[in-house]
């Protein structure tokens, strides 16, 4: 074992009397009640109502957890069918097995039916909830720190996870430590969410863009640590079914980005001058003539038709 190393809990479930509190389940509810948390924080401050955001989460949450569970047994059968394995395991969601492209895409779905049906601005909330995504995904990955599931090839690197003799892929029982694959994941995560947030300020993103482009760049981080898994994942086309999951996911988010690259936010509309705002300029005095005068060519400005020429600037 190297000098330096990155240990591994010793425990991963913990009994509050006859209630089982697993670590897994702790970071998935601590990534969505982040990611609740910044969702709404990024939607009030773009004009959303408070609220909004939770009201979705109540249809987008369980719809995703239900959406995360069949894209885990799609994905991967073996673990819940064949020789030694029970069907049942496939209800026991708290002792891990979810996979988050499910729960993104499912979620997704319920959330587009929501806004719908409620009239609200789908692609407002997508923009708050992309990078709010992200930083959930980050944290949930700890959970596989806990299981000691999500692990690649033996390494000594400084950062190398320690893996129990109990957890470690059949041909492996030998070796100490790890390529730790859920700090990688968790830190791209986070890179993602950063570079959402800058690409929406940066080059005015719409709010479809902006998850369409976290859907990406998470496709790229997740197919990544996938090539470095060396359990025995199911395979399609050579590749593992994770890997051909993310292939079609990053295919569809650069179609859409490319689709859509004319597309760009509407301004907020500009507030009409009120009568009341007149007459405070009025009563101002002479010195306020030239801001009553403003204000008038800016309505008649609005009111003027578009002629697709700029307008001209003072002076």
């Amino acid at each position: 074992m190297p000098v330096a190393y990155l240990p591994s809990p010793v425990r991963s479930v913990w009994h509050l009397g006859p209630v089982p509190i697993r670590a897994y389940a702790i970071c998935a509810v601590l990534g969505v009640a982040a990611a609740l948390w910044l969702a709404d924080w990024r939607y009030r401050r773009r004009g959303g109502r408070p609220g909004e955001i939770l009201d979705i989460a109540t249809v987008a949450v369980p719809v995703g957890l239900l959406g995360a569970r069949i894209y885990s047994v799609v994905t991967e059968p073996h673990l819940y069918f064949g020789p030694g394995r029970d069907w049942v395991d496939m209800l026991r969601i708290w002792e891990g097995g979810l996979g988050i492209a499910g729960a993104v895409a499912a979620g997704a779905i319920a959330a587009w039916a929501y806004c719908r049906r409620a009239g609200l601005d789908l692609a407002q909330v997508a923009g708050a909830a992309a990078p709010a995504l992200a930083v959930a995904q980050a944290i949930a990955a700890w959970g596989n720190w806990f299981s000691q599931k999500l692990y690649g090839a033996p390494s000594t690197l400084p950062w190398a996870v320690a893996i129990a003799p109990v957890h470690r892929v059949a041909g492996y029982v030998s070796d100490a430590t790890f390529q730790p694959i859920f700090l990688y994941e968790s830190i791209w995560d986070l890179i993602v969410a950063a570079a959402v947030i800058f690409a929406m300020r940066r080059f005015a993103l719409t709010g479809d863009r902006a998850f369409a482009l976290y859907a990406g760049l998470y496709a790229v981080g997740r197919w990544c640590a996938e090539s470095l898994r060396i359990d025995n994942s199911p395979r399609l086309f050579g590749f593992a079914t994770n890997q051909v999951a993310m292939a079609v996911v990053l295919a569809l988010a650069t179609g859409y980005l490319y689709g859509t690259r004319a597309r760009r936010p509407a301004p907020p509309p500009r507030l009409p001058v009120s009568a009341a705002a007149r007459r405070q300029l009025t009563l101002a005095g002479p010195t306020a003539d030239a801001d009553i005068a403003s204000l008038d060519s800016i309505d008649e400005t609005d009111q003027r038709p578009d002629s697709g020429q700029p307008a001209a600037g003072p002076g």
